[in-house]
């Protein structure tokens, strides 16, 4: 017997209609103040049909238009929880996300790095001497970069260390 669109649901029915493990939706409640399921005695949790609206919208914006967790908090903060429910229901188009802003390239304008040995420092890079070592023998070389994309890559990891932590409790990030 189905339940009717209006019945609250239990993680594992919004899990199952949402595609994604049940885990995940707990993550999303740690990372989306927005997500308040209601939870009975011994914390059992039930969606409501808005909270399903804005788990769909959640899911979509990370998996299809390709948003990270702290981009969506500022879709969440800006735009509201009504333009992320829309995106849910697929009444609101979702804006694609402007990757520059992230720090991150956009697609076509990357360079893969040439792979170098030789003694002369590459455009935009500065030997380092190895501890103990010479800056002349065996350069190692770093590329440098831009305060926008090293906040970028620091988010990454930080949200990279957070998800390693969910998944292996006994670790110590």
């Amino acid at each position: 017997m189905e339940k009717s669109p209006e019945a609250f649901r239990t993680i594992s029915e919004a899990a199952e209609e949402l595609d994604v493990p049940q885990h995940v939706l707990r993550f999303w409640e740690t990372r989306f103040a927005q997500i308040k399921p209601m939870k009975r005695a011994g914390g059992r949790r039930y969606y409501r049909p808005a909270d399903l609206d804005l788990l769909k919208g959640i899911r979509s914006l990370l998996y299809s238009e390709g948003y990270t967790i702290r981009g969506l908090q500022r879709i969440l903060k800006e735009e509201g929880v009504a333009y992320v429910s829309g995106v849910g229901r697929g009444e609101i188009v979702a804006r694609k996300r402007d990757m520059e802003l992230d720090g991150v390239p956009r697609p076509g304008q990357t360079q893969i790095a040439p792979r170098f040995r030789g003694s002369a420092p590459l455009p935009g890079r500065a030997p380092l001497a190895r501890p103990g070592g010479s800056v002349g023998e065996a350069p190692t070389y770093v590329h440098k970069l831009s305060d926008m994309q090293a906040d970028a890559l620091k988010a990454a990891l930080r949200d990279l260390g957070d998800a390693r932590k969910l998944l292996d409790p006994t670790s110590r990030i």
